[in-house]
């Protein structure tokens, strides 16, 4: 793992336990963000269309077997669940921003169901400007939810109305491969939300399509 990204995130673990260094564990959380989109960014700007939906390591075990296009897919759509949907109790931005049909996508889910050529499939029908549109967005919307919590607030659990809410949204799919997400959810509080699906889950993905990029650019 990427050393300073590593430091960060357990410095970050470290301060939001503690009330007293709460504040300063969400400024290292939105620092560490920045660092990250900071490479999303990158791609976007010196990576080739064909390198988006490049599947080198398609038949490897881990997060470098899907692509980069995916990976940024992935990350987001996550995240715009979890902030919106689970802690917030809001719409989600790709709903309220019409994402589906502007960034032309065949599924609303997380993707946790796609396998190897269905991965690289999905991602030639992604609309790549549209997809950074609906980052961004996601990205700024989560960190609205995140400054307005307090620090007695990171230990409410999900509610099994707001549970079964998700379920009924059909934005996770059933497949196994994807069902577990609602219960990996929804078993955590709020602090548990913050130092994964907004933090770790973001430096796991886009390690892994540092580490397609480098590949594809031997």
């Amino acid at each position: 793992m990427n050393k300073v990204w590593s430091e960060l995130n357990k410095t970050m673990q470290t301060q939001i336990k503690k009330k007293d260094t709460y504040e300063a564990g969400i400024d290292t959380l939105f620092g560490l963000r920045n660092q990250l989109m900071e490479t999303l960014t990158s791609f976007n700007e010196e990576l080739s269309r064909e390198d988006f939906d490049a599947i080198p390591f398609i038949n490897a075990d881990g997060y470098h077997s899907k692509t980069i296009a995916y990976s940024i897919w992935h990350i987001f759509r996550i995240e715009d669940i979890v902030a919106n949907t689970l802690i917030s109790e809001n719409e989600q931005v790709f709903f309220t921003g019409n994402y589906k049909e502007r960034i032309n996508s065949p599924i609303i889910t997380t993707g946790n169901e796609l396998v190897k050529e269905q991965i690289a499939d999905f991602s030639k029908q992604l609309n790549l400007k549209e997809l950074y549109s609906y980052i961004f967005e996601v990205r700024d919307s989560t960190e609205k939810i995140i400054n307005s919590l307090s620090y007695g607030e990171l230990k409410k659990k999900i509610s099994e109305e707001r549970k079964e809410y998700l379920k009924s949204l059909n934005v996770v799919s059933n497949d196994k491969n994807a069902i577990w997400l609602i219960d990996y959810w929804c078993s955590k509080d709020i602090r548990g939300l913050i130092k994964m699906p907004f933090s770790r889950h973001w430096i796991m993905h886009i390690e892994a399509s540092l580490r397609i990029k480098n590949k594809i650019h031997l």
